[in-house]
């Protein structure tokens, strides 16, 4: 399995990806689109593959960014660690 963001957005399915030389939040320090990433801050500060595995999750960050009007992805992002999760388990 790999985990391809920290947020759950699958970068292989991103726009950008080719385009930006993007290789996915989970192998860069700093994202193309800025500074920082909040979501990856998140979970890096707290030593996690994917926000699916913290104890709130998914909590209002990841919603703001999952439903955010311009950027969002109807919470597709949600659903996708959830599945990372359930494969997470099957695997130990």
């Amino acid at each position: 399995m790999m985990i391809e963001s920290r947020c759950g957005l699958l970068c292989s399915e991103c726009e950008f990806r080719s385009s930006m030389n993007c290789q996915g939040c989970t192998n860069i320090k700093k994202p193309f689109w800025g500074e920082a990433c909040p979501v990856k801050t998140c979970c890096e500060d707290k030593a996690l593959a994917h926000c699916g595995l913290c104890h709130d999750f998914p909590c209002a960050l990841l919603q703001q960014f999952a439903y955010d009007t311009d950027q969002g992805d109807n919470g597709k992002r949600i659903t996708q660690c959830r599945c990372w999760c359930q494969l997470t388990a099957i695997h130990d």
